[in-house]
């Protein structure tokens, strides 16, 4: 008779995993480990930590989409080991991407015919497109200038003082003098009249924002083509428009398709989305459409042949992902422009409840507007007790993630909350909501107040009555600074220890 006997290397497969070894000793946080982990205990490592970040459904800072479907998670995940940039290997997934920009481009009404090929690319987000743009107008003011025989050493972007840090991102890592129209209490966008003012010969083109950050509001795009229309008439410099619709382009279409704000212009040459906003997946996909090709340099794209065949390329990167291309045309075909419109419309109603609920309280006032994003933008009526940083602060118990920030020159004494509404916060998460806010403010109303505390403070070091008033509001400003700071301290080391 023959006796068979197994033997096993170790004990790490006989033991429980929250038992074994590897969940005993600290975490690797500098340098990777001598030796390898069981997979079991890999994974239960990494995920127990996971556990402390925030609930990306919760995180109503964010506008990029933390829901889809299980039937397009399926695809992106079949998908993954995709490399995008290998065109010729993978001809159907970039016949997917082109079959995006022709159903971006005619949506924002380029100037193509039915069966013509629109001029756009696929891009990691926003910014990528935003950078890719921004030097297609730099490229092209170098070659009027140069024919013109003109100087090309200082070339500027007018924009508000509103737009998304990625405009200052790209000023900065191509030499772009950044010209911004300061912001004032009450006015949050850039005014066009003020935007055209300080258009030079120098200017590449002027940004608008279909969407600000801020508060959600379009800025007035007809009006800005109206005034650079003619003064490029007067002056000849032919400034043109780029459309930063980033968080505004899937939504202006479908609920206010009257309004003019794309190709419709004529000075508008090159509009960006982001497709993990309001298009509706998961991060990592933007868009960027341009007019037609003349408003695309030549010499900006690139020719590789290495892998397999002639491709032409325009982007600042080279590998990426297939996943969210093949993940954006899901949504096209399989939402539709209806589907589109009674998703945004929803987010509308949802946020429309919310406003109401916050308005009813008494202690807000609403700074986002009814025409924009599906957001609610407010600040504390009174403040002088209590701040948004507090109320901010004390929501993250219930799970709540919302920024609360100032706003940016003129208007940085205003100090605001923003809670963005996307397709899976439901009517129920905007109630339970403003039962929460409710429930917050009730305990911080009991809270001693901050201004109290530092009359108390500026009396005990002796101040003459005379200029009691005045040494308060330095002071008051001052904490207020401080606790901002503080607040984004917090924020930071939580991230950088795990936790949310």
């Amino acid at each position: 008779m023959v006796v068979t006997t197994t033997s096993l290397a170790s004990d790490d497969h006989m033991t429980s995993t929250f038992a074994s070894r590897y969940l005993h000793a600290p975490v690797p946080r500098f340098k990777m480990p001598e030796k390898p982990m069981p997979k079991e205990a890999a994974y239960q490592v990494i995920s127990d930590e996971l556990m402390l970040d925030g609930n990306p459904r919760l995180n109503l800072a964010s506008f990029v989409t933390t829901w889809m479907e299980p039937e397009c998670d399926k695809l992106m995940m079949a998908s993954i080991n995709k490399n995008y940039v290998d065109m010729d290997e993978y001809p159907v997934t970039t016949e997917l991407q082109n079959r995006c920009v022709n159903m971006i481009a005619h949506l924002f009404n380029a100037p193509v015919g039915e069966d013509e090929a629109a001029v756009g690319v696929g891009t990691v987000g926003s910014s990528e497109a935003i950078m890719l743009a921004g030097l297609a107008f730099k490229r092209k003011w170098q070659q009027k200038r140069r024919a013109e025989g003109k100087p090309t050493d200082n070339p500027n972007i007018v924009t508000g003082a509103n737009v998304q840090v990625c405009w200052e991102k790209f000023a900065r890592y191509f030499e772009v003098e950044l010209k911004e129209v300061k912001l004032k209490e009450g006015y949050y966008v850039m005014d066009p009249e003020k935007a055209v003012e300080m258009v030079d010969e120098n200017t590449i083109c002027v940004a608008a924002i279909l969407g600000s950050t801020l508060n959600g509001e379009f800025e007035d795009v007809k009006m800005l083509n109206d005034l650079l229309e003619k003064k490029n008439e007067e002056t000849g410099w032919n400034t043109p428009i780029h459309v930063d619709a980033a968080s505004g382009g899937f939504i202006a279409p479908f609920l206010y398709p009257e309004l003019e704000w794309d190709f419709r212009l004529p000075w508008v040459k090159s509009i960006n989305v982001s497709g993990h906003k309001y298009g509706l997946v998961y991060a990592g996909i933007g868009w960027v459409v341009w007019r037609g090709k003349d408003d695309l340099p030549d010499d900006l794209v690139f020719h590789i042949n290495y892998l397999g065949a002639d491709q032409p390329t325009f982007t600042l990167n080279f590998s990426k992902g297939s996943s969210q291309i093949i993940a954006q045309y899901y949504q096209f075909v399989r939402l539709g422009f209806e589907g589109y419109k009674n998703i945004i419309a929803n987010c509308m109603e949802n946020a429309k409840i919310l406003r109401d609920g916050l308005e009813q309280t008494g202690r807000f006032d609403i700074v986002s507007k009814d025409i924009g994003v599906p957001l609610v933008a407010f600040s504390l009526k009174d403040s002088s007790k209590h701040t948004v940083f507090e109320i901010a602060e004390s929501l993250r118990r219930f799970g709540w993630i919302i920024p609360a920030y100032t706003m940016p020159a003129d208007a940085q004494h205003v100090a605001v909350m923003r809670v963005v509404v996307r397709e899976d916060f439901s009517r129920g998460l905007a109630m339970r909501l403003i039962a929460n806010m409710e429930q917050v403010m009730k305990e911080i109303d009991v809270l001693p107040s901050r201004i109290c505390a530092i009359v108390a403070e500026v009396a005990a070091e002796g101040t003459d009555q005379g200029k009691l008033e005045a040494s308060v509001q330095k002071n008051v400003k001052k904490h207020t600074h401080e606790e901002i700071a503080k607040y984004w301290r917090k924020l930071i080391d939580g991230k950088r220890a795990g936790a949310c």
